[in-house]
């Protein structure tokens, strides 16, 4: 039996590196929320809640705002290797990506990152003293998307299931710095 990597006509591997890497990881992570995991290296389950970046900058630095007081700060503060999985759509805009987490209280950069919706969980505001600025650096990760859009991709799935060819519009590859 062929693999569908076998079957597939185009071209559907593509490692992107540097200023290409962090380009695409911003295209892809862009106003997504991600599961954002720490804990990642003890041997045991780690810990994952949804969160969503407040920015991704042209470095493809990631730039959340959290609770000093949270269980993913004290776990980042044990344990700075992160994982952010993000899914934009379903069935596209697939990302992994590892990274180190840096936490500080930079009160400028909350000021930058601040939207008033954040006031659910900071209720004082831009000036709450809880909130921490969480900076995830990456250091390596992998993408899966679609070359041409989704209405391109779902138009040749139904077209290859209907001729029975593997007509897949998929990309996938590393990200590296």
């Amino acid at each position: 039996m062929d693999s569908i990597n076998q079957q597939q006509p185009e071209h559907n591997f593509e490692n992107l590196e540097g200023n290409e890497a962090w380009k695409k990881l911003k295209e892809m992570a862009e106003g997504s929320s991600c599961f954002f995991c720490s804990n990642i290296r003890t041997g045991l389950p780690f810990s994952t809640r949804p969160m969503a970046p407040q920015k991704i900058d042209d470095n493809g630095d990631l730039w959340f705002l959290s609770a000093n007081d949270s269980h993913k700060n004290a776990e980042i503060k044990s344990d700075p290797m992160v994982q952010l999985l993000f899914q934009g759509s379903k069935y596209s805009d697939f990302l992994n990506i590892y990274g180190i987490a840096e936490i500080t209280e930079d009160k400028e950069k909350i000021k930058e990152l601040w939207e008033p919706v954040l006031k659910v969980w900071f209720t004082e505001g831009v000036d709450d003293p809880r909130i921490s600025v969480i900076k995830v650096s990456p250091t390596q990760g992998y993408y899966w998307d679609n070359k041409h859009g989704n209405a391109i991709a779902f138009v040749k799935q139904l077209v290859g299931a209907a001729i029975g060819k593997t007509l897949d519009d998929s990309i996938e590859g590393q990200l590296k710095p």
